[in-house]
């Protein structure tokens, strides 16, 4: 059995399952309510059931007092439905309407998937959860030093376990700490979600995205992410790399191109028989009019700037069109 859940003022419907919360069915199905603590003591997802009856299932009292539940008011990461629902509550569409939050994160898990790249998971506290926009980064606060940023390496509906991409780069005083150092269990304190690099969903343009290195990192987000809420757009996929070695995590990728997203691999320093060169020369060299796409670019600012350039003054790319992230790159003017 699944119910129909409608939300307002969007008008926007979704199925629901018994056992499902309200904001997990809407978040399955792409539709990014508020949220914070999803365990039903911070009483960000707060919203009013206009109709049908609910299950408010462990909200705490001090979150939603029956005063409120008279009201209509339920928390929607513990309301599980009982009828077809109509419901009230903001969408998320902007990365200023997420709050910005301090935690404290355990390393989960550390998995070295290339010479010099490796895979940090981080476990939140139990009653911490992160919102965010596939694509966003976050800082990685030190005692000393500068904050360290790293994209999101997975999509908001994967948010167990937060994923980074970390290269390892000489002289790194933090990269080098986690190669050399950095055990399973440690404690780090992360400052996020930030940016502006996420995925516009209001268009029906054409996307090309292009990575460098570990800039695959929040494209793998943003693709996993269309993806889960079945997004319908040409997607076409450049990463470049500077030796084969470097392409990792390849199931995945092969992954989205049996859904139907092209895959152009790019390598620059060793002769392979597939492109060679820069990766932003492939996407010249395959595309002469880029007036009615969008694209996404993220990676060593250099070859984020040259993506810029080139693609807006060779292939007619509009300057609005082209999306990457203020701590990789700045367009200069």
């Amino acid at each position: 059995m699944t119910f129909k859940a409608t939300l307002h003022p969007s008008n926007h419907s979704f199925d629901i399952k018994p056992d499902e919360t309200v904001l997990e069915a809407a978040l399955a199905h792409g539709h990014t309510l508020p949220y914070s603590c999803r365990n039903g003591a911070c009483g960000v997802c707060k919203g009013k059931v206009l109709s049908g009856v609910v299950d408010y299932g462990n909200a705490q009292a001090y979150a939603l007092s029956d005063a409120e539940k008279a009201a209509g008011l339920a928390l929607f990461c513990c309301a599980k439905p009982r009828s077809d629902l109509v419901i009230e509550s903001h969408e998320v569409t902007t990365a200023g309407e997420i709050q910005i939050k301090t935690l404290p994160c355990r390393v989960q898990r550390m998995e070295k998937l290339a010479d010099d790249v490796m895979v940090l998971y981080l476990k939140l506290p139990t009653n911490e959860r992160l919102q965010f926009l596939a694509g966003q980064y976050i800082d990685i606060l030190q005692k000393e030093g500068k904050p360290r940023s790293f994209s999101l390496a997975n999509a908001p509906h994967d948010d167990e376990l937060l994923q980074l991409h970390v290269r390892n780069i000489a002289g790194g005083a933090f990269t080098q700490h986690v190669f050399n150092e950095m055990k399973e269990r440690d404690i780090l304190r992360i400052k996020g979600p930030l940016g502006n690099f996420f995925l516009r969903e209001d268009s029906e343009q054409p996307i090309i995205f292009i990575a460098s290195g570990t800039g695959f990192a929040p494209i793998k987000a943003i693709i996993e992410h269309a993806l889960h809420i079945g997004f319908k757009r040409s997607m076409h996929f450049y990463w470049g790399v500077r030796k084969q070695s470097d392409l990792y995590m390849l199931d995945k990728v092969q992954d989205w191109e049996n859904q139907g997203i092209r895959f152009t691999p790019v390598v620059s320093d060793e002769a392979w028989a597939g492109r060679t060169g820069f990766v932003h020369q492939a996407v010249v060299d395959d595309y002469a009019d880029l007036s009615g796409h969008r694209v996404y670019a993220c990676g060593a600012p250099v070859v984020v700037e040259a993506a810029h350039r080139e693609l807006t003054t060779l292939r007619k790319l509009p300057n609005e069109s082209f999306f990457s992230d203020a701590f990789t790159f700045v367009p200069k003017t």
